[in-house]
């Protein structure tokens, strides 16, 4: 098994998630299996508890993991089917270690950071090796060199390169090199100390990505080169993409990071065939058609509080062969300003998930305008229990409806706690989580964009539709067209006669992919187009 493991220099936020699930994608693309973990060395357990703006989103995976963004990355890019063993922070290692001491397993040792910890990173690096049977594993180790909480994990990989074979571990290092604008030129000296850094530790690396916004030359390459010990052909250019971050692979290849890659590891493969990438790219740069959605949230100020939701959105534009122009509406603006003033003008409406009350009444005009006005609609999650509140208020005339989540007096709580939520106190991984079956109403609208009566989509929930109103919602015309299989849950609400009006309690963005778009996504970017078009008839 080969392991190939990404640190980043420099400053954070440098794309080392995007680079290490593109050259998944390059590897997979050779014929090779792959699966990719990132190590977080926070000491949350899981980012579930931490706010958008300290964390960006939480992202679900099937069962039930609440991680971070970057393995949404990762699954949009490979085929790798990950779990809550792909995602490690100091907190799951340090909580293990100090159980194992509690129970006596250490034999009265002094518990240390080495061995123990380290030999606990390097015990969930050979785990995940064994339960994907994957060919090659990628890990990449969250935060920047020299940070002190991250110090653990970089000396548990170079523990484990020890033991494992030079053709068997590769070190590639994500560092920054800077434009300074007033000299007119790239400086190298942040990548040279950040690499030295690395060196310290004892890891010299075996491949430098080199994030930019210029060119590298030849004397800038044969520069870091030298100064970082790194070979020339390991110096590897990743410049600002112009148009989509999935250029990213089909840059790396140009490069020829993956045969790099490969010859280092002693992979024989044939080359990557991105062919189907490159009409991806090609839909992307020039779209046949172009639409504008309008996304309302209260974090749209922040551009990763819903990556996986904007992505997907643009997955639709793909599957349409249409740009789509994403504009963040902050939902109290709806509130000061007025639906019409704010939301006129877009092809389609979407509301995200998301928890506390700040911005609800902005979010309710937007589904009513969108409702009202014939505007292809589609929620998710929160977003569906917007529109329940939003139908009994102005369709069912229960003027005070709301959520017990924001109004927990409300005389018409048409949104409830789920019923195993009301004992629980502890708030991380308590809420209805991961992949969970749904059925469709047969000739929905649901069930025509999923062509079939049963899926699984992928939950973050504590609050639920209330059954007891399900009859008036029925008879006032709002069609219950997914519901669990006890029929128990309502998972997802359409209006008939509407051009596209649907709303899920699960999170399909989750689930989407560049090559391979979600049903509900395409279906919501093909009305918004067509929405479009009546409109400029």
């Amino acid at each position: 098994m080969k392991h190939i493991f990404v640190t980043g220099g420099v400053i954070s936020s440098l794309g080392k998630g995007l680079t290490a699930a593109a050259i998944g994608t390059l590897l997979e693309r050779r014929g090779l299996k792959v699966t990719i973990q990132k190590f977080d060395p926070y000491l949350n357990v899981d980012p579930g508890t931490m706010s958008p703006y300290q964390h960006g989103e939480v992202y679900v995976l099937d069962d039930g993991a609440e991680t971070d963004l970057d393995l949404g990355h990762y699954e949009r890019f490979t085929n790798s089917k990950l779990t809550r063993f792909n995602n490690l922070t100091s907190g799951q290692v340090y909580q293990r270690v100090l159980d194992k001491e509690r129970r006596g397993d250490y034999l009265g040792k002094t518990v240390q950071v080495i061995p123990h910890i380290t030999d606990e990173i390097q015990n969930r690096i050979r785990e995940i090796g064994e339960k994907s049977e994957a060919d090659v594993v990628i890990t990449e180790i969250g935060g920047t060199i020299g940070d002190i909480e991250g110090l653990p994990f970089v000396e548990a990989i170079r523990e484990f390169a020890l033991n494992a074979g030079s053709n068997n571990v590769l070190f590639l290092h994500v560092t920054f090199v800077p434009f300074i604008k007033a000299a007119g030129e790239l400086k190298t000296k942040p990548t040279q100390q950040g690499v030295a850094k690395l060196r310290e530790i004892g890891i010299t690396p075996d491949i430098l990505v080199c994030r930019c916004e210029k060119p590298l030359n030849k004397e800038l390459r044969q520069k870091l080169s030298l100064f970082c010990n790194v070979q020339y052909e390991g110096i590897i250019e990743e410049i600002d993409v112009e148009h989509s971050i999935y250029e990213v692979p089909l840059m790396l290849q140009q490069e020829g990071l993956d045969d790099l890659i490969c010859r280092k590891l002693e992979l024989k493969t044939p080359s990557a065939d991105m062919s189907d990438w490159q009409d991806i790219i090609r839909k992307l740069v020039t779209p046949k058609n172009q639409v504008r959605i309008g996304v309302v949230g209260k974090y749209v100020e922040l551009q990763d509080a819903y990556k996986s939701v904007y992505e997907a959105v643009i997955h639709g534009g793909i599957a349409n062969d249409c740009g789509v122009k994403i504009e963040r509406v902050e939902a109290e603006d709806i509130e000061k300003k007025g639906a019409i003033k704010t939301l006129h003008g877009y092809g389609g409406i979407l509301i995200p998930g998301g928890f506390g009350e700040r911005g609800t009444e902005g979010k309710i005009l937007a589904a009513q305008y969108a409702r009202e006005n014939n505007i292809p609609f589609l929620g998710l999650c929160l977003g569906m229990q917007i529109a329940t509140i939003e139908f009994a208020r102005n369709v069912l005339n229960l003027k005070e409806a709301h959520s017990v989540e924001f109004s927990p007096e409300t005389p018409h709580p048409v949104i409830a706690l789920l019923d195993e939520q009301q004992n629980i106190t502890n708030k991380g991984g308590t809420m209805r989580l991961g992949s969970q079956p749904c059925k469709l109403t047969p000739e929905s609208i649901a069930a025509k964009l999923y062509n079939s009566n049963e899926i699984n989509e992928r939950h973050r929930h504590r609050y639920e539709f209330n059954n007891s109103y399900r009859e008036e919602f029925e008879k006032a015309g709002l069609l219950f067209s997914g519901q669990s299989p006890d029929g128990n849950l309502v998972e997802i609400i359409e209006v008939p006669r509407h051009s596209f009006y649907l709303a899920s309690q699960f999170h399909p963005e989750f689930k989407s992919k560049p090559n391979k778009p979600h049903p509900l996504f395409e279906g919501f970017i093909k009305a918004a187009l067509a929405c479009d078009r009546n409109r400029n008839v």
